[in-house]
């Protein structure tokens, strides 16, 4: 693993690096075309730009997508089950410390990783996935991510979506300030060289084509991560069929997140569009995730995923010669839990009861086996049992209850 872990590290900073070049051509071409021996100076605001957002990235680049994701902190009490399965996979990968753990409010299936590094790091799951997945199959989702975070994924996801974002900022500055260029020359009836007519030719052609190969970029190196943590996943968790269960799952779920932010697609296990194949993928086809999954027979170690792999693309590999080599035998185990009509219903209660405690609702539990959930604005100091009769205080406990849920 450390070989795969060294080569996304050697891939991602030439990634990084060619994705640079293409910020800083784009500030200097759309300097000296605005306005002739100012390209030094265009170069400047997108290397300002570049490092801004960089270290915004690096240093709160979690945190930020995060908020994007509308995820919300949990602590073990709120889910034991789902913080259990954090923790087994955190032990199983040799993670140094467990992720937080976040959870974010939509019927979508869907689930990501974020952080700086195996030491700062976030996992976050939307409650639709809790809803939908037994034990089995959360495990291969949080093992998925898990696995990004072993193999050094998400500081580059980040750092790459950031440049993304820098470069297609400044290829809309670049078509506005074209536009009333444009607008002002005709007024003006100034005419152009033919030094001028070509490099105005060719900003715009980067201006336009940067973005869109910065994006694809982006999306064919989010593609080919996303076998590796599926390959990571199944060795964790010893149950392939967990991941792919939970991949049906997620791709068969008529609930689509709405209005996803565009820079954070690749980081979701699935797609939240839902979009078709082809270049502009941001996932592998999630039925070819699925075969390969299943066709691991003989076990679920790095050597059986990549026969799988080859075997349904007929494509070379994904995982590196001295990894395979290194990897040992794994051998899988049998589903730990059903997926009958009440462990659904279970699930889903659970999951409500969470998303109650996120939103401020106090749970108190009589003697009589009711549970009462008792709304923030609900302004009382006391309140009885509506079956039993049993008095219980309120006053002071909401505020105390909810302090940790703020972060």
């Amino acid at each position: 693993m450390w070989e795969q872990i060294r080569r996304n590290r050697r891939n991602s900073a030439i990634l990084v690096i060619f994705m640079a070049i293409i910020l800083l051509g784009l500030g200097y071409l759309l300097g000296e075309t605005l306005k002739p021996g100012y390209g030094p100076a265009g170069l400047g605001v997108a290397l300002i730009i570049w490092l801004i957002m960089s270290l915004v990235a690096y240093f709160g680049g979690s945190r930020l997508f995060l908020a994007l994701g509308k995820a919300r902190k949990i602590q073990k009490s709120d889910h034991p089950q789902l913080w259990n399965v954090v923790e087994e996979m955190t032990i199983a990968s040799g993670l140094p410390r467990m992720p937080e753990v976040y959870v974010i409010d939509d019927r979508s299936p869907n689930a990501f990783a974020t952080g700086r590094d195996p030491t700062r790091c976030a996992v976050a799951v939307t409650s639709g996935l809790l809803e939908i997945c037994n034990r089995d199959e959360l495990q291969g989702v949080i093992a998925h991510e898990i696995s990004h975070v072993k193999n050094r994924d998400v500081l580059f996801m980040v750092l790459i979506g950031v440049m993304v974002g820098a470069i297609v900022m400044l290829s809309d500055i670049g078509l506005r300030s074209f536009f009333f260029r444009g607008r002002r020359s005709r007024r003006s009836g100034s005419g152009s060289g033919q030094v001028e007519l070509v490099l105005l030719v060719a900003t715009i052609a980067l201006v336009i084509l940067a973005p869109i190969l910065a994006r694809l970029i982006y999306f064919a190196c989010s593609r080919k991560r996303e076998y590796l943590a599926d390959a990571s996943a199944a060795q964790f968790t010893r149950y392939p069929e967990g991941l792919a269960s939970a991949l049906e799952k997620l791709s068969g779920s008529q609930n689509i997140m709405e209005n996803p932010n565009r820079v954070m697609l690749p980081m979701y296990i699935n797609n939240p569009k839902r979009s078709v194949g082809g270049l502009s993928s941001t996932h592998p086809p999630i039925e070819q995730r699925v075969r390969i999954l299943r066709a691991m027979a003989s076990g679920a170690s790095l050597r059986d995923y990549e026969r799988a792999y080859r075997q349904e693309t007929k494509k070379v590999g994904m995982i590196p010669h001295s990894s395979l080599l290194a990897a040992k035998p794994v051998e899988k185990r049998s589903a730990s839990e059903g997926d009958g009509r009440e462990e659904k219903r279970k699930r889903v209660r659970q999951t409500e009861d969470l998303l109650w405690r996120l939103t401020g609702y106090l749970f108190i539990t009589c003697s009589c086996g009711t549970k009462l959930k008792i709304p923030p604005a609900l302004k009382v100091d006391s309140l009885n049992c509506p079956h039993c009769g049993t008095t219980h205080t309120t006053k002071g406990r909401i505020a105390a209850y909810h302090s940790p849920h703020q972060e």
